[in-house]
């Protein structure tokens, strides 16, 4: 933890990403960047000099794969709140709009749920678990298909919700981060989701970087 933990007070620290009397909503998907995540923070949580509440929130989109329960204990285990937010994410993607090419459509309709969750669970600033391979990973697809520089902000304040989207992991590698559940033996919960064989271009990307 004392490395992921550096990774995560440095870039804490060098972008002003938490004040005192903040109350943070985690996006806990159950993968292992998720879970470092809430476990590094909840672990800064205990010295940090600027005094901060974190939660737990999880959209189910109405997969198979999804866990409540595994989730829950997670939370449970290191003294968290954990928050399910329900969806119909699965119906609308594919039963509905029938989307050919969904993980765009998903994204958007997590963000926006996650976006309201906090805001009603009076939080005013979000976590992700965004690695330093997705902020290099997401640099070179933008450059390669869309022609522009441009990346993953450490900070963002969202105007119309006036909640803040911060990347505590932006400094940590993902093989530091792949260590690290590994070393300490942590479950994290498996990937089935639909939408995986739609990801190759960012696969691509990751073997080329």
């Amino acid at each position: 933890m004392q490395r992921i933990l550096s990774y995560i007070r440095k870039a804490v620290q060098d972008y002003n990403m938490i004040e005192d009397g903040d109350k943070i909503a985690v996006g806990l998907s159950g993968g292992k960047d998720s879970i470092t995540l809430l476990m590094g923070l909840k672990a800064l949580q205990r010295f940090y000099d600027k005094k901060f509440e974190i939660i737990a929130i999880s959209i189910n989109p109405g997969f198979e794969f999804f866990n409540s329960e595994f989730l829950q204990k997670t939370c449970e285990n290191i003294g968290v709140q954990y928050v399910e937010e329900p969806s119909h994410i699965k119906e609308i993607v594919f039963d509905i709009r029938k989307e050919k090419n969904p993980c765009s459509l998903c994204a958007n309709l997590r963000r926006g749920i996650l976006n309201s969750t906090a805001i009603r669970e009076e939080c005013n600033k979000i976590a992700l678990g965004h690695n330093e391979d997705d902020v290099l990973e997401t640099f070179f697809l933008n450059l390669l298909y869309g022609g522009n520089i441009n990346t993953f902000s450490p900070t963002s304040y969202m105007d119309r919700s006036k909640i803040t989207l911060i990347r505590p992991l932006i400094y940590a590698p993902e093989k530091s981060i792949k260590t690290f559940i590994k070393k300490n033996d942590i479950a994290v919960m498996p990937k089935c989701c639909p939408m995986d064989r739609y990801k190759q271009k960012r696969k691509y990307e990751k073997i080329n970087i």
